[in-house]
């Protein structure tokens, strides 16, 4: 077998990227020595004739630099950093090509003539090195100018495979940076003299379409963009090198943030973690990934990939110990002493930065931000640009996700929102999608002259492109800025149109991220607004009654938003792609469009009471504006004509459900839909919004009845609006039920590999949550799903597509639950029989225990009074398909978005269908202050709290959330003395050590937010709200 040439451990630091204080590794410097000493130290004779080695930059542009002879990599590495005045540096390096014609990666510790075969006729080239999982992470406006001409050079190279209509999208941005806004002559003039595709002809009228869209983009933001879509794609910052497996399959693999990937072609087929992987080797030609033992289990423990030559397997061992490094260790990698008489295998090891060092250093030395020069850019200043502020400088939100059962926590981040995927949904541990805010104060060209620097001819000089400030329009789910511009193609729509022809652009590369995003919102580049809101909030009205109907306001601008997704974006969507048969679209729309023509204009109308209300001048006439009765019943009077719209809703979800099953074309369009950034929830849930709207003009009205004395000249109207509404509410409850549990059993037939008929007549859902199976192997993670027939555990594991697969199903009928904490000595467990087979599960609690006990009896009970014997169909139905897609990946979406479900699994959480009811009950909107970790300052966002989770937004204007935090899991309390909150109104949420204080406007307000999210996250014991036997057969399949 021969011996070890190189090894590398990988630390037990699983998700310590970002986060873990643990600072192991290994380094080849000396002790007491760093990086700069070490090359002070290197030996150099001054009389040696220096040598001149040519640079090609990222513009294209080639400078010659003067070193020394003996000089180390790290020389030149610091000579072009200087000349470019690059202070995010760590993120790139100097390539070459070696006598392979395969790129290599110039090592900074080994001298420049021992690793160039001729450096004097090489021509070396600056290159992006580590690709973050989001360019929200990248700091500088510089360093994000520099990464998106590394997506050019990978799109010419054909590196970044993509669409045709992504690639359009990225050369679309691309122009605008590049020569401003659209002019079809001068577009046409530049693409015949710049290449940015090969055979981009075909795809020229794409471009030239885009482009039109981008009106008053400034280049930092079409940076921005170009970023933002290349990110999500799978083949962002991938390199490959080419190996075949033991079996002699040709396939490649790649090193990313998240670990090793194995592609074969451009599909990729396996994702080995950071977390997984126990050490990395090779044996001359031979790559060996030695995995834990809870990975591999009783199958083999290293897998084994053949390279084409040592020198390649070798190579690609290094890149893999530098991304390891860089992305998962917080610190630098401490020294390793020399062996005293002689060492086996490689000694490399990264010596440069970690990431979390880099954005810390950035972050903490305040560096002024010094001008750079676009080269080549001849951008076309137009009257709207003067009017668009330029990105603002990014600080990422981080937090971690633990694994259940596990110490171990990883960065998450705000999409983030949301990992990475990049949310990186097939991780064990919730990487998310980082986001981060922009910061206004970046200028906007930087270019310095640096010395020892001689530029050739080929260097070009284009105009600078100027740009004065303004306010962007935000309209952005990526990007986690709060006031950066739009950062998707999407046409510009106006509230007030419902205009069918409106077009928009449903290319998966343009998607948002989840929802599963988790902010660590940063203080850097935000506005504090303290002060100016206190001073504010003294002119407004003071009383109870005020504030609750501005909760009335604030959620019904959140309500109305989310009808538009139906009303505007989906049927724009649908309509583009001639996807919806005609019955349908009528049958939807002609329910829905009413119900949104008169929620705006009661919207309308609130915003004009309020505003009245709010008004100082209108002091006299106090008694007619500052009341609302009259207003809500005026118009519950007026809403009670649509609840014949409301009962259609059942059949409108269940056509439209049996529809994409049928149309391949629509169901292609629903599913691209729901991954952009305007549909953060799924899509069906918007179609529930009208009912659950009604019980929440039930309980605020109750809430006004309750405070108004009987005297109270406004107590009448809303006890007679509370009348209508309670009429109306209690002829839907039932639909209520049966839509919630429908909506659920059809997003986890989108979630589920193995069953194909999982929204089956009669069925209910129960309750969905993380349970520990007991098997030979130990305690495993399962995700357990509870049905009125049936008990599904499934696992999730390294998967495309980012769903559970089934392991096992248990029919209820004969079924028998009893604790055994005794007889297997493990806590919370509990014994599951059935006809089939006997489990053994644990719970994470004993409270957690004792819900899954329950409604197990509780459904088994229903069960035996049931009519309906086990459906013997149903084995044919749960096939196994571990080695299948589901129909809906075979059209080429690869991963479906995190829902509620993934944030149980990450953070060891169940949920019945009371919780989902109890949830409706509990949803608010509204302004709050966010503080910053590392300061005293505050930021003023739109939040938004649905579906267990915040969404944040930059005004109650915008269009899509920024990021979200799902607060399952969370506990919420007011701060104490240590957290030196001197604040009133201010409540505290917290999981694990990741810790945001929120402050509210009024005691009301926060009395509303600390009330509903504690109801909703804090599930009570469950009381049965099954569908009655009677109304069972309402959804068929």
């Amino acid at each position: 077998m021969g011996e070890i040439e190189g090894t590398y451990r990988i630390l037990q630091t699983p998700g310590s990227r970002l986060g873990v204080q643990k600072n192991t590794g290994v380094s080849t410097l000396e002790p007491e020595q760093n990086l700069s000493t070490a090359m002070a130290m290197t030996p150099a004779k001054m009389h040696e004739r220096d040598l001149l080695i040519k640079i090609k930059l990222l513009d294209n542009t080639v400078e010659v630099l003067a070193v020394e002879s003996k000089c180390c990599g790290q020389t030149l590495l610091t000579l072009v950093y200087k000349h470019l005045n690059l202070v995010e540096s760590d993120y790139f390096g100097i390539e070459f090509q070696n006598i392979q014609s395969y790129w290599i990666w110039l090592e900074p510790m080994k001298p420049i003539i021992k690793q160039v075969r001729r450096p004097k006729n090489t021509v070396l080239r600056l290159a992006v090195k580590f690709f973050p999982p989001d360019p929200g992470q990248l700091q500088e406006e510089y360093t994000r100018y520099l990464f998106a001409l590394q997506i050019k050079r990978d799109l010419a190279e054909e590196r970044l495979t993509c669409s045709d209509n992504t690639a359009a999208l990225i050369i679309s941005h691309l122009l605008q940076s590049e020569i401003g806004d659209f002019d079809e002559s001068g577009d046409r003039d530049h693409l015949k003299t710049n290449q940015y595709l090969p055979n981009q002809e075909r795809v020229q009228g794409k471009i030239l379409e885009f482009h039109r869209k981008h009106l008053g983009q400034t280049p930092a933001e079409s940076d921005f963009q170009v970023l933002e879509i290349a990110r999500k794609l799978e083949m962002y910052g991938v390199r490959f090198h080419l190996a075949s497996d033991r079996e002699g399959s040709k396939i490649s693999l790649a090193v990313s943030h998240m670990g090793v990937l194995v592609f074969q072609g451009t599909t990729k087929i396996n994702t080995f973690n950071w977390s997984k992987v126990r050490k990395l080797s090779f044996k001359r030609k031979r790559f060996l990934i030695k995995l834990h033992p809870e990975v591999h289990g009783p199958y083999q423990d290293t897998l084994e990939f053949l390279f084409g030559s040592r020198d390649e397997c070798k190579n690609f061992w290094k890149i893999c110990v530098e991304y390891h490094t860089f992305f998962r260790l917080f610190d630098q990698p401490k020294p390793k002493a020399k062996a005293v008489f002689f060492s086996r295998g490689s000694s490399f090891r990264y010596s440069g930065r970690t990431q979390k060092q880099l954005v810390d250093y950035v972050k903490d030395s305040g560096m002024k931000k010094t001008p750079y020069e676009r080269r080549g850019s001849k951008a076309r200043v137009s009257a709207h640009t003067s009017n668009t502020d330029v990105p603002k400088q990014s600080v990422s939100f981080t937090e971690g996700l633990g694994a259940p059962g596990s110490h171990a926590s990883v960065s998450a981040s705000f999409h983030s929102v949301y990992t990475s995927s990049t949310t990186t949904t097939d991780l064990p541990i919730c990487t998310e999608t980082n986001h981060s805010f922009l910061d206004p104060r970046a200028p906007y060209m930087r270019r310095p002259t640096a010395e020892k620097s001689i530029a050739t001819p080929t260097e070009e000089t284009g105009k600078k492109a100027t740009q004065q400030p303004g306010s962007p329009i935000l309209q952005s789910f990526q990007g986690l800025s709060m006031d950066h511009p739009q950062l998707s193609s999407f046409t510009l729509k106006s509230p007030q149109s419902l205009n069918p022809t409106f077009q928009m652009n449903l290319n998966p590369a343009v998607q948002g991220s989840s929802p599963l995003l988790s902010p660590v919102l940063s203080d850097a580049g935000s506005a504090r607004v303290e002060e100016e809101e206190e001073v504010k909030h003294k002119r407004y009205p003071t009383e109870k009654v005020y504030f609750i109907a501005k909760e009335i306001l604030a959620t019904e601008r959140t309500y109305v938003k989310d009808l538009e997704v139906i009303t505007v974006w989906f049927r724009s969507a649908v309509i583009k792609e001639n996807a919806m048969p005609e019955g349908l679209m009528t049958l939807l729309f002609s329910n829905i469009d009413p119900i949104y023509e008169f929620h705006r204009s009661f919207l309308k109308e609130m915003e004009q009471r309020v505003a009245l209300w709010e008004g100082q001048s209108n002091s006299h006439v106090k008694g007619d504006y500052q009341r609302i009765g009259d207003v809500m019943l005026r118009n519950m009077c007026m809403l009670k004509e649509f609840t014949s719209y409301l009962q259609k809703h059942d059949e409108v979800l269940t056509e439209l459900e049996k529809a994409t099953k049928c149309l391949k074309k629509l169901e292609m369009v629903y599913k691209e839909f729901e991954l952009q950034k305007v549909c953060y929830l799924p899509l069906n849930t918007f179609l529930l919004k009208p009912i659950q709207r009604l019980i929440h003009y039930k309980l605020i009205l109750g809430r006004l009845c309750k405070h108004y004395t009987v005297e109270h000249q406004d107590y009448a109207d809303c006890r007679n609006a509370l009348k209508e509404v309670t009429e109306m509410t209690s002829q839907l409850q039932n639909s209520l039920i049966r839509l919630e549990n429908f909506q659920k059993l059809t997003e986890l037939q989108h979630d589920l590999i193995g069953i194909d008929n999982l929204i089956a007549p009669g069925r209910e859902f129960i309750r969905e949550g993380c349970l520990y199976k007991l098997t030979k192997k130990g305690l495993q993670q399962r995700m357990f799903f509870l049905f009125s027939d049936m008990l599904l555990y499934t696992s999730k594991g390294v998967t495309g597509t980012n769903q559970f697969k089934i392991h096992g199903h248990l029919p209820l009928h004969g079924m028998l639950v009893e604790e055994s904490e005794n007889e297997w000595s493990v806590p919370h467990c509990f014994t599951i029989y059935s006809a089939q087979k006997t489990i053994v599960v644990a719970a994470s609690t004993r409270l957690e225990m004792g819900k899954w006990m329950e409604d197990l009896n509780m459904a088994i009970e229903m069960a035996k009074k049931s009519n309906e014997k086990y459906d013997p169909f149903l084995e044919s139905s749960m096939c196994n398909r571990s080695n299948k897609l589901s129909p809906h990946y075979l059209l080429g979406q690869t991963h479906r978005p995190n829902t509620i479900t993934h944030v149980c699994w990450y953070r060891n959480q169940s949920l019945s269908l009371s919780d989902y009811l109890c949830m409706i009950q509990n949803q608010l909107s509204g302004y709050l202050l966010r503080k910053f970790k590392n300061s005293n300052g505050w930021q003023k966002l739109w939040v938004v709290f649905t579906n267990f989770c915040l969404f944040f937004y930059k005004t109650h204007q915008d269009d899509y959330p920024l990021a979200s935090l799902p607060l399952l899991g969370y506990t919420v309390s007011t701060p104490v003395e240590a957290d030196g909150i001197q604040k009133d109104y201010v409540f505290k949420l917290q999981f694990k050590s990741h810790v945001y204080f929120f402050r509210a406007e009024s005691k009301y307000t926060f009395e509303r937010w600390m009330e509903v999210i504690k109801r909703a996250t804090n599930s009570p014991g469950r009381s049965s709200l099954l569908i009655p036997m009677d109304e069972k057969d309402i959804h068929t399949n």
